[in-house]
């Protein structure tokens, strides 16, 4: 580990042995409230460090659908609320506007895994995606105790897009050109947690279109104009292994330097690729840490922020 930030990082690692999953947060340890108390001085040192920066978390995949999951994912954020972390949360919602495509008769298409948006499709995610799944999340925050706002791409041009460039023709997609942090500023100063849906305002050759975003290259783009601490990508996997059948071989910290090695012995496999591809554009874009976590875990976000414990792969520019 190298840097400042990482020195700091690690020597808190190195002071802390606590554990925020399983039982001892909840009193499950031997020691009761005395468990409870250790476990949250030492973490009091990563508090303390990560207060007042800002923390990017790009929601997906099983956390999104696990009704317990869910609830974690909503709670860890709370509490970054809480101790002053500014934490915005970028969400996507693939399965539910494949449901809905379904439910009225349209069949999903995919170029090359990704998703062919016409017109028809483009209202369909528009609904979902800024209606139904955002307001929903937003919800969960308020039941909760916390202060959300839903948010999407539209609001303030927040999002500025121009139509993807590339090979295959993908419709209604978008590449973004800016992102307009103003809105987010706002949220942000005044204590609440902007809850983002992807789609964007169109300008250039798509202007007056909507446009459908990826949420993960959405999430990095939006950490960079931030100047964030951290972008943190939940999946459904461990993080980065160095072979993909053994569960022991996770790669824990890796530099930029060292994942264009890994690229070049294959060891990343076709999906892993488009999640260091986001890390990637979000650390060259000035952002100081990405992770990779395992969104299975219940409550993975405060593990990895607060403990010695990591449950996924951090990513460095050195």
């Amino acid at each position: 580990m190298k840097g400042s930030y990482m020195k700091a990082e690690e020597q808190m690692k190195g002071s802390a042995s606590g554990n925020l999953a399983g039982g001892n947060l909840a009193g499950g340890g031997t020691s009761g409230g005395k468990t409870q108390a250790e476990v949250l001085v030492k973490a009091l040192p990563y508090i303390r460090y990560f207060q007042n920066k800002t923390v990017v978390v790009k929601y997906g995949g099983n956390a999104m659908i696990n009704e317990d999951l869910k609830t974690a994912v909503i709670q860890d954020i709370i509490l970054m609320s809480c101790v002053g972390i500014r934490t915005v949360l970028v969400h996507g919602g693939g399965p539910e506007i494949d449901a809905m495509l379904k439910k009225v008769g349209k069949e999903s298409r995919f170029v090359k895994g990704l998703r062919y948006t016409d017109e028809e499709t483009m209202e369909i995610v528009q609904m979902i995606l800024c209606g139904k799944i955002n307001k929903d999340i937003t919800s969960l925050f308020q039941q909760n105790g916390g202060k959300a706002i839903g948010l999407s791409g539209l609001d303030g041009a927040m999002l500025k897009a121009c139509f993807l460039k590339g090979e295959d023709d993908l419709g209604l997609v978008g590449e973004i050109q800016e992102v307009d942090t103003t809105i987010l500023d706002l949220a942000l100063n005044n204590g609440m947690i902007p809850v983002v849906s992807t789609v964007a305002y169109g300008v250039g050759d798509a202007a007056g279109k909507t446009l459908n975003i990826n949420a993960d290259i959405a999430a990095a783009k939006i950490a960079a104009a931030l100047g964030a601490e951290k972008l943190v990508l939940m999946t459904d996997v461990q993080g980065i292994l160095r072979n993909v059948d053994d569960p022991g071989s996770l790669i824990q910290t890796v530099s930029l330097a060292e994942l264009a090695g890994l690229k070049k012995e294959g060891i990343l496999n076709k999906g892993m690729i488009p999640k260091t591809d986001c890390c990637v554009l979000a650390l060259e874009g000035g952002v100081k840490k990405a992770h990779i976590l395992d969104g299975r875990i219940p409550h993975s976000i405060i593990i990895e922020l607060f403990t010695d414990d990591g449950v996924g792969t951090m990513l460095s520019a050195n």
